[in-house]
């Protein structure tokens, strides 16, 4: 199956833990850093996953935000540091292409946004995303 999703981080699952609706899935990405997903119960019993199972986390471009900075009192627990490689510059959108550890992110922000951030390729900055926003897919 090919996917128009940009952001397919490989990865293993390190827990499950399993609420009644809803479960929280740790993964431990190939470059080591960490990702929570939170996806629906019956999901994560349909792809069998427990810790030690190889996966995809899958995330949409435009549910990547993105800081120059350290971020305190937010809820947001993925935080990838990385460095960005390509801006694309449009109209009114962006595109933003970041270096993570063993990998690659895109985000889609405004341009207004990029501008006001001050990005430029060489900048570092932060990938945030929404544990919600992590779909995941089993090999």
């Amino acid at each position: 199956m090919t996917l128009s999703i940009r952001n397919q981080l490989p990865g293993t699952v390190t827990a499950v833990h399993p609420g009644q609706v809803m479960a929280l899935v740790k993964i431990r990405l190939d470059g080591g850093q960490h990702l929570t997903a939170a996806i629906t119960l019956e999901a994560s019993e349909q792809l069998a996953l427990a810790p030690g199972a190889a996966v995809h986390a899958l995330v949409k471009s435009t549910e990547v935000s993105l800081s120059t900075g350290q971020v305190a009192g937010l809820s947001i627990r993925n935080r990838l540091p990385g460095t960005i490689t390509g801006l694309t510059l449009g109209a009114v959108m962006a595109a933003v292409r970041i270096r993570v550890d063993d990998g690659e992110l895109t985000a889609a922000i405004t341009r207004e946004a990029a501008t006001d951030l001050g990005l430029f390729v060489g900048s570092d900055v932060i990938a945030l995303i929404k544990s919600t926003e992590v779909s995941l897919a089993t090999a």
